[in-house]
């Protein structure tokens, strides 16, 4: 098994930039970010009859397990994650990984 977790972090449009140089200046080495939309029911608002979607980035960055705990603390400071209705955030294990160009620095 590596020794690499995923953090995975869904924030308001326009808010990824803030929250991936946080991670940044705790070493993380980048980030992928990509957009999506929520569905639940806190996410749609009514505004003249029009229904509208939230929009979300997603943030996905792959970082050693001794400097996760770290990155994840300024993410949340960063995005302000603690207070309701500002995103989530939360880890995955990587169990294969293949193509990272920083791959040495998560080899065993």
């Amino acid at each position: 098994m590596l020794d690499v977790k995923c953090i995975v972090a869904i924030v308001e449009r326009g808010r990824a930039d803030k929250v991936v140089d946080a991670a940044k200046k705790e070493g993380a080495k980048g980030a992928t970010i990509f957009y999506g939309r929520g569905t639940g029911e806190t996410e749609a608002n009514r505004f003249l009859k029009f229904h509208i979607e939230s929009s979300k980035e997603i943030i996905l960055i792959l970082v050693e397990v001794d400097k996760c705990k770290r990155i994840m603390e300024a993410m949340v400071k960063a995005g302000d994650l603690k207070k309701p209705g500002t995103g989530i955030i939360f880890t995955l294990e990587v169990s294969d990984l293949i193509g990272l160009r920083h791959r040495k620095e998560f080899e065993e």
